[in-house]
């Protein structure tokens, strides 16, 4: 059966990986079939809350229980969804793992947005560059990001410790993921995603993980179940994807990118262990066991963490930052050919 998840009521995860393979996202079959597919779901509903404007170095987008309780989108939204899918196939039954997801980026968007995880309350931000605020070109034949780009909570790619599989250190930051649904999300936006896969990008020296997966509320998430069901699926989405990777710094005079495995994507089990480790890290993180290296670790919600503190200190937070009334509009049409 399914690992129990330990937590509360905002997620004071202790997931016990390794106890069964449903707990690990892996397929298993069972004697019994169910009937073509249901869900189970207890999803936690968030709020977000805006301060600045879009397109300014003080936009924040701050993030609410359903109560109205501020919390850290890195922290405390569980890396687990309280929900499983369940599906029945020619090959028996079917288990896979739910995990949350942080969209910071839409599709088709060029505004870098990110989990701010210098910041108290980890807030989503833009990027700043060098004094100007990042926005991703258009490489042709796209436009910005080509697919709904986030983070998985709870997980950390820490950079002291030397990745196995790329010889290279973490990038600092929680885990990629890349949702390849149909629907344009929001940022802010925390939805549930079925892993597929996982592909290995070195940026500048850093192992900087990209998970593949796909919207549990999606049409095609039925039929997407591994990396070769999108292969099969969708004719050269992979290869853009790998594509984009390489080349979208290249307008702004960096070198392409390169990638573990001869940028071949692995497969859903491999991306777990992957998911299973940065959420290793993360745990050492937020109870203090590792050098934090100016990673704010606040938190509500964390068993333990002395890093943990009040509701009301939170809400502090959030009405120190000032709400800027000026709007300031961008807008990047220009394609460049690399």
């Amino acid at each position: 059966m399914r690992a129990p998840l330990l937590r509360s009521s905002l997620g004071c995860l202790a997931t016990l990986f390794g106890a069964s393979p449903a707990s690990r996202g892996v397929r298993r079959t069972a004697a019994a079939a169910l009937p073509h597919l249901c869900y189970s779901r207890k999803a936690m509903h968030y709020q977000t809350e805006e301060r600045g404007h879009p397109n300014s170095a003080d936009y924040r987008i701050y993030f609410k229980t359903s109560d109205g309780k501020y919390i850290s989108p890195f922290h405390d939204i569980p890396l687990v969804a309280e929900s499983e899918q369940v599906t029945d196939s020619p090959a028996g039954l079917l288990v896979s793992v739910l995990y949350n997801m942080v969209v910071e980026v839409p599709r088709w968007s060029n505004a870098k947005m990110e989990i701010a995880t210098k910041e108290p309350l980890n807030p989503i931000k833009q990027d700043v560059k060098k004094g100007k605020l990042r926005y991703v070109a258009n490489v042709f034949p796209h436009k910005g990001y080509i697919w709904n780009y986030g983070a998985l909570p709870q997980t950390w790619e820490d950079p002291n410790q030397k990745d196995k599989e790329t010889n290279c250190c973490g990038d600092n930051d929680p885990i990629d993921v890349c949702d390849i649904g149909t629907q344009v999300c929001s940022p802010g936006q925390v939805i549930q995603v079925k892993v597929l896969g996982i592909l290995a990008m070195i940026d500048e020296g850093e192992t900087d993980w990209k998970v593949i997966a796909i919207n549990a509320d999606d049409p095609d998430a039925e039929k997407l179940n591994c990396i070769e069901d999108v292969r099969k699926s969708r004719p050269g989405h992979l290869e853009a994807t790998v594509e984009w990777f390489r080349k979208y710094k290249v307008p702004d005079g960096k070198p392409e990118n390169q990638f573990g495995f001869k940028g071949e994507f692995k497969d859903e089990d491999f991306a777990v262990e992957i998911i299973k480790s940065t959420h290793e890290h993360w745990r050492a993180l937020v109870h203090k066991q590792t050098d934090a290296g100016g990673i704010e670790c606040k938190n509500l919600s964390c068993c333990e963490s002395p890093f943990r503190f009040s509701a009301d200190e939170a809400r502090a937070i959030v009405q120190s930052v000032r709400k800027n009334k000026k709007k300031v509009f961008h807008r990047l049409d220009k394609w460049h050919f690399v």
